[in-house]
């Protein structure tokens, strides 16, 4: 394998862990050969797609392994790539940067430029203090009791809910009359006979994007730990990103396998080696 194919593989490897942590489910491929509007077919060295509301993405990554700063010609030949192919993305990838004209000319037509490469100077490899971003994904699901059925079998929910507000104290949770409830078997909404109207991990696979939806149903019923068998009103799904700042001392030729630098803003973002990664 020749060094170019290596870093377009490194970046393949790279932004399909990217997309990943962002609860995007595709494959990242490398070397794919789409065919333009004037019949061309075109080479890129990686390509993915993926779908978001009915709304398909498309992107292309050209990775240029070259010890210079990348001149405005490499910008525009990608940028006639990208403009023979349908509604796609693009991005460029460079070791060393970009010349001042190829920023101008990528950020004049929507291109994205960013750099990629393992920590290899002394900045990079030095122990320092490293300020990272550390994002935490929660996802929860509540029940709101259907409160009539609820009182005519003698269920006092509300004062099981305000027991477990005094033990968690986490507003999202018990705000708007809804509880927590660990429910039996197969984590599904039935209707009255106990036939399966929908399952839990089905509602949360169309909720994954908001970070609170509900699902409303006129006669539904879940089986409970705590209550047995209850009257519903609805589902809540609650999906919770908390981000945390740590600052850490380390040196980056031990922890850090690849720097990705958005080349306009100059923000950086760190990727970690595995824990079995040398």
């Amino acid at each position: 394998m020749n060094l170019n194919t290596e870093y377009e593989k490194f970046a393949q490897s790279i932004y399909q862990e990217f997309i990943n942590a962002r609860g995007i489910t595709t494959n990242v491929k490398h070397n794919v050969k789409l065919i333009g509007k004037s019949g061309q077919r075109h080479q890129i060295d990686v390509y993915w797609e993926y779908e978001i509301n009915g709304k398909k993405h498309k992107i292309a990554i050209e990775c240029k392994n070259h010890n210079r700063k990348l001149s405005v010609d490499k910008v525009n030949a990608f940028r006639g790539v990208l403009a023979d192919l349908y509604g796609i993305q693009g991005i460029m990838i460079s070791k060393k940067g970009y010349q001042a004209g190829a920023k101008k000319i990528a950020d004049s037509c929507g291109i994205y430029l960013r750099e990629l490469r393992p920590p290899e100077d002394d900045d990079d490899c030095r122990v320092a203090e490293v300020t990272i971003n550390i994002g935490i994904a929660i996802k929860r699901h509540l029940f709101l009791l259907d409160d009539d059925w609820a009182k005519a079998n003698e269920i006092d929910w509300k004062s099981y809910r305000n027991r477990m507000a005094s033990v968690y104290f986490d507003s999202n949770l018990w705000k708007d009359d809804y509880i927590s409830l660990s429910l039996i078997g197969r984590e599904s909404i039935i209707d009255e006979k106990g036939k399966v109207i929908k399952t839990l991990n089905e509602l949360e696979e169309i909720s994954l994007q908001d970070p609170e939806y509900i699902y409303n149903f006129d006669d539904a019923y879940v089986e409970s730990k705590e209550f047995g068998r209850v009257k519903i009103k609805s589902v809540k799904f609650l999906n919770i990103r908390k981000e945390e700042v740590k600052a850490i001392d380390l040196d980056a030729r031990n922890v850090v396998k690849a720097i990705l630098k958005d080349a306009l803003s100059g923000i950086s973002t760190l990727f970690l080696k595995d824990n079995n990664q040398p």
